[in-house]
């Protein structure tokens, strides 16, 4: 096994006077290239005791062109400048992260690294025996949880395929991708999540699993989100050109405004109310972990949104900002109608008809947060609690069932 001790002996036959530590020369760093290239050549060149298969792998090599690899990755500039960098259509190299341009983009992905958790560190016990009980939950509350770990269980995987497969490759920056990719990771960590829910309560697998292809008011939500992911996740999509910058703005829109920022919602409020009453606690701090990172997600998408309609004002006419009010409030009529179908009558202290006017109340921030008008002027929260919950900056579980010690880096923040 490697052991570090043998690296602290001072080696007396190697070591050079501390005068000589200075930056070396040009000479010495010229015949450094030199002897370098020279054992290069010694290590490439056929030997005796070479198989057949090695010695044709050293002989392949020999015609390898650097530089058609160099201009694939370089793009137009060898070192990025700040000002080549851009969120879409940069022709920077996307392999060289620093200098940053967009340090929010930087910190949240450190942020994100900081709120690392695990489904499996949430203690489950007393779901279990509560889903488990003849009359544990009301068969309005059974309906609640069914229905959202049934919408919530396909959703995340919707939304990580749309990071994967168009959203990583179409961004420019790479600061942003860093993100992407953490934000791809949790998404991971939510299906996670709600498959450990879905086994620990021992529910019909097949039942949750297959909710987004046989409910309705689950089909449509999942329906209305691939729609503007097909077209973008063809691999010769591109763009470059105003039309496809457009498309794939819609999409930015739809996944992180819509699907992250309206349709998640009405299923958080539900199962964190649950929590607040003492009930399946467990599935309801894995929500509210869950929301936690959601928040950030849905913050981060909206910057990149606003970045690119600063860096490309002319793609934000009057008929992209329209579609984009369309779109959000289309999103909020799937989700009043997902609201009325899984709570037709009140429970947990709300029914839908506060749920529709919170939407309403989300629908009017996520407009005003691109720069929309509000469409549903003097609409109020009748959730204040919920607003608590995502403003919450302490280190203790909001339903105070146990102190969160599980974390990465730093402590609990919703920010």
């Amino acid at each position: 096994m490697l052991s570090w001790d043998e690296f602290n002996e001072e080696d007396t036959t190697t070591a050079a006077p501390a005068t000589a530590a200075a930056q070396p020369t040009s000479q010495t760093a010229a015949k450094l290239d030199n002897d370098a290239a020279g054992s290069v050549e010694e290590a490439r060149a056929v030997a005796a005791d070479d198989s057949d298969a090695i010695a044709r792998a050293k002989r392949a090599l020999d015609d390898l062109d650097i530089q058609e690899g160099l201009n694939e990755l370089e793009g137009e500039s060898a070192r990025v400048r700040v000002d080549e960098k851009r969120m879409i259509n940069a022709r920077a190299d996307l392999n060289q992260l620093v200098p940053f341009k967009y340090d929010w983009a930087w910190q949240k992905y450190l942020d994100g690294c900081a709120n690392h958790w695990m489904p499996q560190e949430v203690n489950m016990n007393a779901d279990i025996a509560l889903w488990k009980s003849k009359d544990g939950l009301s068969e309005d509350e059974r309906r609640i949880v069914k229905r959202n770990l049934g919408f919530f269980s396909t959703a995340d995987s919707l939304v990580a395929n749309n990071l994967v497969l168009a959203t990583y490759r179409l961004i420019t920056n790479p600061e942003c991708r860093q993100y992407i990719l953490r934000q791809a990771f949790e998404e991971a960590i939510h299906t996670h999540a709600y498959q450990y829910c879905i086994e620990s309560l021992g529910m019909d697998e097949g039942e949750i699993f297959n909710m987004y292809h046989e409910i309705p008011s689950v089909a449509k939500k999942a329906s209305w989100g691939l729609k503007y992911t097909r077209s973008i996740s063809d691999p010769t999509f591109q763009t470059g050109t105003p039309e496809t910058d457009k498309q794939f703005l819609r999409n930015l829109i739809a996944y992180y405004c819509v699907l992250e920022g309206i349709f998640f919602y009405c299923g958080f409020t539900q199962i964190l109310s649950m929590g607040r009453r003492n009930k399946m606690t467990g599935t309801a701090e894995q929500f509210q972990y869950i929301l936690r990172d959601e928040s950030m997600h849905l913050n981060f998408g909206i910057d990149m949104i606003n970045q690119i309609k600063i860096e490309n004002p002319h793609l934000w006419d009057a008929e992209m900002k329209d579609e984009a009010t369309q779109m959000i409030l289309q999103g909020t009529q799937l989700e009043i109608e997902y609201a009325r179908d899984t709570m037709p009558r009140g429970v947990l202290g709300m029914n839908a008809a506060m749920m529709e006017d919170y939407l309403k109340f989300i629908a009017n921030r996520r407009l005003t947060q691109i720069g929309l008008k509000e469409e549903y002027p003097g609409t109020t929260n009748p959730f204040p609690w919920m607003s608590e919950i995502m403003d919450l900056k302490k280190e203790k579980n909001f339903f105070e069932t146990r102190v969160i010690e599980y974390q990465t880096g730093g402590a609990l923040s919703w920010d």
